[in-house]
């Protein structure tokens, strides 16, 4: 199993939990970009798809804002190898002129299951708006209450839900939570998703 980190713009940077993840996950790739401030989406749908396509093991996306717009961009060979994807705090690339390359956001069901975490208050996409991704994409829609853009600056760093998600994702592809490698106790091997409630299919 290979796991994607992608981030989204700017980047995430140190605490943040795709930054953790990405040194505690074993068999993990962070995706790199050459302009994290002004994003092309040529540029990072390409530099995503290389990545994943460059990989032998079946993948598992972890995207965060606008990588998860990124991810819906890719073409269909790239997303033909993900056996799943668990997508964060999608961006709105209507709402801020830099990020408008990556609009219109494609509406089609998602060739393998996802899971989209939303925050009743994103500044950076409204709840509903996620919540219309989730439908259009297939995906299991998870609603967290008052969780910003689900970042360091709200408050998640190590994010034990986060983890009990990409636990059932990578289940779900034949592999088992004791082989992802976290250091921190709170995510053992013991934790799932029903430990943090039942998730709401869009």
């Amino acid at each position: 199993m290979r796991f994607i980190i992608v981030p989204g713009w700017r980047d995430s940077g140190p605490g943040h939990w795709q930054s953790l993840w990405a040194e505690r996950l074993g068999n993990a790739v962070r995706v790199r970009q050459d302009d994290w401030i002004t994003p092309s989406r040529k540029a990072w749908v390409a530099s995503l798809a290389n990545t994943i396509l460059r990989q032998n093991e079946p993948v598992v996306v972890v995207a965060h804002s606008l990588g998860c717009i990124a991810t819906a961009h890719l073409p269909p060979e790239a997303a033909g190898r993900i056996q799943g994807a668990l997508l964060v705090a999608p961006a709105d690339p209507e709402r801020r002129a830099v990020l408008s390359d990556f609009a219109p956001v494609p509406y089609q069901k998602l060739p393998y299951r996802s899971v989209l975490v939303a925050s009743s208050n994103d500044p950076f996409c409204p709840v509903r708006l996620a919540g219309a991704y989730a439908r259009a994409w297939g995906s299991e829609f998870v609603r967290m209450q008052d969780a910003g853009h689900i970042n360091i600056e709200s408050g998640h760093g190590e994010w034990p839900l986060g983890i009990a998600l990409l636990q059932s994702l990578a289940g779900d592809a034949s592999l088992t939570a004791g082989r992802l490698d976290f250091s921190s106790p709170q995510t053992s091997s013991s934790s799932s998703a029903s430990s943090f409630g039942s998730l709401e299919t869009a």
